[in-house]
């Protein structure tokens, strides 16, 4: 099982998932004989671009949220 494309996480990649589903909907022998590989490239490349801006600014805020409980644990080691 693959996850939901059209989310509001991949909105950067609209275009390509929209060329993606334009291919697939021209049938079934169209997609088996590999006209829709490119599209699918595409779409992957975009998704992995958006995944990896996701996961760099949880990284981040985590960071921060980290550096913000070892700051209080600090507080209250020197407080005692």
């Amino acid at each position: 099982m693959h996850p939901h494309l059209h989310t509001k996480d991949n909105k950067g990649c609209e275009e390509v998932m929209a060329a993606l589903d334009e291919c697939h909907a021209r049938g079934f022998l169209w997609k088996s004989i590999g006209m829709c590989n490119d599209a699918k490239r595409q779409v992957n490349l975009c998704l992995r671009a958006e995944r990896l801006e996701r996961t760099a600014k949880n990284r981040e805020e985590a960071r921060v949220r980290r550096d913000r409980i070892n700051r209080a644990w600090q507080e209250l080691d020197t407080e005692s």
